[in-house]
């Protein structure tokens, strides 16, 4: 009956499965099997030969497990293995055969898994025999160098698999060699088979993180246009939203698992600036527009994670992922701590903003989840209250014989929540190659399984893969959680359920000692100069945004390039943390300095008062203002400014304008004065360069005293001119004789009682005296010209001098 079930496809009951594998043991199979593959005519030595070969041929034969399907199979199930086999020896293999060889009972620990997937040779007694019969495929000849492919299919029930459990899995390939003409195993490579047919009576509650983290693309420069343009460093945020790149790679993978999602705001909040028109900086340091369809990209990401994260369990980072640990031990700086309160803030809203849902803000993720007690405090300094850990950071010291629950109270009202470092570190390394990939799918089911069957209840586990993982590691990720979410032993949870879970009692609660923190960890940190930097540009802009009439254009990018220049992502990347620092440091020195003194050249001062102009220039597109301007005399015994040593006036200025600010001098004594003008905020501290310059100061200078000297001539010539014409005119009178009456004094008496002057050209030469000498009239070599009698007030020279005064 046991015979007409298997060959229906009926699989056996577990206590036929028993007898059978027992019946199996005591004929003593795998010697015979062993013997069976040596050719007839060997002696009994050379066995012991083969044996000795299969046991040290580890590098003859390379085998690759392509993949393998289903990856936990059930009942009814037909499991197929594909892959190739290669030649790596120098001699030819002959008469092989590739094979399966499952083992005889399932690993019974967590720790077998991890021994068993380290072996790389064949090893007998140990290694289960062929499963044979028709589930091989013939190698009938591979020279040295050369490859073949191979696809085995066998039916679940003749692999004779007995209890639930983990069960290892080998492919082998078993031929000769020309220089040993015997049957021998060349080469083997293990797998894992999870074996859970039926759902487990108690599930394990399984948390994935899902990280949508990237390192930072945008720079602190925006543009000078109402909407500033923001400045990327390149376009490989382009790259990674593309089809086919590591973030749409994540978003369509994610989109299709039940798992936390876990996102940085920054990804979000650049992805959001390309959206909106963006410029990319060039190696010449000039900007370049963003492409129109990067810009489309960024729009069709960022409605698909909207629609996908509707619903969804999300954890929100702080902007920007701050590195943690980084600030913990050596970033303890005035102005940090304050910068992960902002980042944590600014999260949320972020967020919230970009794809309309509001995450938790409540965890923090420090660097591979190792903590120690300055961790734990800096990570929840800005509200937090879950950290992140794992397992190979707070280990377990109980002695425990099961791994337990993810949640544990570590003092002060803080959760640790401890994610599995098996789990977690399963798709680390190379998945583009499908070997690689498909026994990091299968050990990571294994180690699941293996939890689910420890006796212990129900658990919650927390799985934290690698921060940023590359496109094939994120496919392998996904193939993983696919057949998990389907299976019998697994059940998922968020993020958020899985910290209110019960904690374990005896479970470990306590932090590890910062002489524990792992060695390699610390020397990718930020270096102590890139919190110092946050406090620098912190004080910079403080002084800068307080003259600005719209802060915001300034503090806001500012403020979240501090946030970037702590990001974990600059780990292990020393020179371009620093060429980031350095080029925001740059710029906001550049925009400071767009509010400026114009330069003045040295001055002279003439008389006892005089004013001195200044010019305030605004480059910036918006206004300033709360500013002061000092000038200030170095020598106020000999120069005044106003009423002192020094005066200040209140300055406002228009985007793109400059003003004229005059101030007004008293001189004491002459000579060279030194003056400087300065600008202050309105809290006393100087603002940009000072402008130095000379004035020389002289009581009556050399111009001064030509004009003076101008003045005096032209009244001694006017003195000249009318004596002159009084002394003609006294001798014509005598020549003449009196005349009776009006009319013999030159003056017509009309009518209405008016005086008129005879002689007009007379009057207009004593009109044109006023304003100068002119030509021919002023010039006594002409005396047949008229020379008429002015009165004294028609040539007083004071009018001259008021017009060299002005």
């Amino acid at each position: 009956m046991a015979e007409a079930a298997d060959f229906q496809g009926t699989s056996p009951s577990p206590a036929r499965r028993w007898l059978r594998r027992s019946g199996v043991l005591l004929a003593g199979a795998p010697l015979l099997a062993g013997l069976l593959q040596l050719p007839l005519g060997v002696p009994a030595q050379a066995a012991e030969k083969a044996s000795a070969a299969d046991a040290a041929s580890s590098g003859g034969v390379d085998i690759n497990i392509a993949s393998l399907s289903p990856s936990a199979p059930t009942d009814g199930d037909t499991v197929t293995v594909s892959g190739s086999v290669t030649n790596r020896s120098k001699q030819t293999v002959t008469d092989a055969h590739v094979g399966i060889r499952v083992g005889s009972s399932p690993l019974t620990t967590r720790s077998a898994i991890d021994t068993a997937a380290k072996l790389t040779s064949f090893q007998p007694g140990l290694d289960a025999a062929e499963v044979g019969g028709k589930y091989v495929e013939k190698v009938a000849r591979l020279a040295a160098g050369s490859s073949q492919n191979f696809s085995i299919s066998v039916p679940v029930k003749d692999l004779d698999l007995g209890d639930d459990g983990v069960y290892q899995l080998g492919v082998s390939l078993t031929g000769r060699t020309t220089a040993q003409q015997w049957d021998q195993v060349l080469g083997i490579k293990r797998t894992f088979l999870p074996w859970q047919p039926d759902a487990a009576d108690t599930k394990t509650k399984t948390t994935y993180l899902w990280p949508l983290i990237s390192s930072v693309h945008l720079t602190a420069e925006t543009g000078s246009d109402e909407q500033q343009t923001r400045v990327f460093k390149n376009d490989d945020l382009a790259k990674e939203i593309s089809p086919g790149g590591r973030l749409d790679q994540l978003l369509s993978l994610g989109s299709g698992l039940d798992v936390t999602w876990v996102l940085d705001p920054d990804v979000l909040a650049s992805v959001d600036a390309m959206r909106g028109g963006y410029r990319v900086q060039q190696p010449d340091g000039k900007t370049v527009a963003g492409s129109e369809k990067n810009r489309e990209l960024a729009k069709a990401w960022l409605d698909r994670l909207e629609k996908t994260v509707q619903g969804q369990k999300i954890v929100a980072l702080p902007f920007a992922d701050p590195d943690i640990a980084s600030l913990a031990h050596s970033g303890r700086v005035t102005g940090s701590l304050s910068r992960l309160k902002d980042a944590t803030d600014v999260a949320s809203d972020t967020v919230a903003s970009i794809v309309h849902v509001k995450p938790s803000t409540d965890f923090t993720w420090p660097v591979d989840g190792a903590i120690d007690p300055s961790i734990v405090n800096v990570a929840t300094s800005a509200g937090a209250d879950k950290v992140i850990a794992r397992s190979d950071s707070l280990q377990e010291t109980g002695g425990l014989a099961y791994t337990p629950s993810a949640a544990r109270p570590i003092g002060g009202g803080t959760t640790a929540v401890v994610a599995d470092e098996r789990l977690s570190t399963a798709f680390q390394g190379d998945m583009l190659k499908a070997g690689n990939s498909t026994l990091a799918v299968q050990k990571f089911l294994a180690q699941s399984l293996m939890i689910n069957l420890q006796d212990a209840d129900q658990r919650s586990i927390v799985v934290a893969p690698q921060r940023m993982p590359t496109a094939s590691q994120a496919q392998s990720m996904a193939a993983a959680l696919r057949t998990l979410q389907q299976g019998n032993w697994s059940e998922s949870q968020g993020l958020a359920a899985a910290a209110k879970a019960k904690p374990d009692p005896g479970a470990t609660t306590r932090v590890p000692s910062a002489s524990s923190y792992p060695r390699a960890l610390k020397s990718q940190q930020l270096p102590a100069s890139a919190f110092d930097w946050i406090q620098g540009t912190q004080t910079k802009l403080d002084k800068f945004q307080v003259i600005l009439t719209d802060k915001s254009r300034v503090a806001t990018p500012f403020g979240l390039a501090m946030n970037r220049g702590m990001s974990t992502s600059w780990r292990g990347r020393p020179a371009e943390g620093k060429v980031f620092r350095d080029a925001a440091d740059s710029y906001l020195d550049g925009l400071t300095g767009l509010v400026h003194l114009i330069e003045k050249s040295d001055a002279k001062l003439s008389g006892r008062s005089a004013t001195i102009p200044v010019t305030v220039q605004n480059n910036l597109v918006q206004g300033v203002g709360h500013l002061t301007l000092r000038l200030t005399s170095m020598q106020p015994t000999r120069l005044k400014i106003g009423n002192g040593p020094f005066d200040e006036k209140l300055i406002k200025v228009a985007g793109e304008h400059s003003q004229s600010v005059k101030f007004t001098t008293s001189t004491k004594a002459n000579g060279p004065v030194k003056v400087v003008a300065q600008l202050y905020t309105e809290d006393g501290q100087p603002y940009g360069a000072a402008v130095p310059f000379e004035v020389k100061v002289t009581e009556i200078t050399s111009t001064v005293m030509l004009v003076i000297g101008g003045g005096v001539l032209l009244l001694v010539l006017a003195g000249f001119r009318m004596y002159t014409q009084r002394k003609r005119a006294a001798a014509q009178q005598a020549e003449d004789g009196p005349e009776d009456g009006p009319e013999a004094e030159g003056v017509n008496k009309d009518t209405d009682g008016t005086v008129e002057t005879e002689d007009a050209e007379d009057s207009e030469a004593g009109q044109e005296s006023t304003t100068g000498p002119k030509s021919g009239a002023d010039d006594p070599g002409h005396p047949s010209d008229p020379t008429p009698d002015t009165a004294p007030e028609s040539a007083d020279p004071s009018g001259t001098g008021e017009r060299v005064d002005r």
